[in-house]
């Protein structure tokens, strides 16, 4: 399978099975799983068949770059969908992504000083975002509403992909972070459940992060001395391992806000 025929097989599967889990157990949990190495993985492996060791090692830090233009996204559509229409969020959250991409274009750190930078981003994140909560759908999803999240979802994929790769494989790796699936499941919990749902994502996508800066870490070291197989199986374990920590401090989380939001309603009663 060549890595277009993957896009427009993966994005759709992993926005439906995100949507999905997004109703099922809450918003927040479907952020988390699109914060999954799940695309770029995959891209980066096809990179490694096709390139040379040394352009997946500049990809990968690349991608950590991304990491923190993907969290300044997180702010900025987070820190304004309480004052605003979905439509002023994403396009204030995709400016400020432009402008980080900008900016980190030329930094000259190593991979190392880019991943303590990327999760120390990843935590003011954390402190800064509104909580939000999982809300309930103002009205019952329409019967296209998921496969309408696909369709756009894939086409922002299969666009984004196409402009990369002519850019290098650093400024590629920092623009195919953006964070694709997480806006689109933002941007329809933002018109379906409201600002507090969208918040949630975009949290649950933070925390889904910390697993991403471990796994191209480890990718980024490994590709050039150990090779492809070594690399990518010792970055799978280690995204695995901080997915899991992950995944429990978002159920944490959750669970503080809905006893929070009980104890709300009863002082009200």
């Amino acid at each position: 399978m060549d890595t277009f025929a993957l896009k427009l097989f993966l994005t759709p599967v992993l926005i439906g099975s995100a949507s999905y889990a997004g109703r099922r157990w809450g918003e927040g949990i479907g952020g988390w799983l699109v914060g999954l190495p799940l695309t770029s993985a995959p891209v980066a492996f096809f990179l490694a068949l096709d390139q040379a060791p040394a352009f997946v090692a500049a990809y990968a830090h690349g991608s950590l770059l991304g990491v923190i233009a993907e969290t300044i996204f997180c702010l900025g559509y987070g820190g304004i969908a309480g004052r605003a229409p979905w439509p002023v969020g994403f396009a204030l959250g995709t400016a400020v992504f432009a402008g980080a991409t900008l900016a980190l274009a030329d930094v000259g750190l190593g991979l190392v000083p880019v991943f303590l930078a990327a999760n120390a981003v990843l935590a003011l994140a954390l402190a800064l975002l509104p909580k939000g909560t999982d809300g309930m759908a103002q009205r019952p999803p329409s019967p296209w509403d998921i496969p309408l999240r696909m369709i756009v979802a894939t086409l922002l994929v299969v666009g984004l992909t196409a402009v990369a790769p002519s850019l290098g494989p650093r400024l590629a790796g920092i623009i195919a972070s953006f964070p694709v699936f997480a806006s689109t499941l933002t941007v329809f919990a933002h018109r379906e459940q409201g600002a507090a749902a969208a918040q949630c994502v975009l949290r649950g996508l933070v925390f889904g992060l910390f697993g991403f800066t471990g796994f191209f870490l480890t990718l980024g070291f490994l590709i050039e001395p150990a090779g492809v197989a070594p690399a990518f199986a010792a970055a799978i374990v280690v995204n695995l391992c901080v997915q899991g920590a992950s995944l429990w401090a978002v159920r944490r989380t959750r669970a503080r806000a809905a006893g929070s939001s009980r104890l709300f309603r009863s002082d009200r009663i």
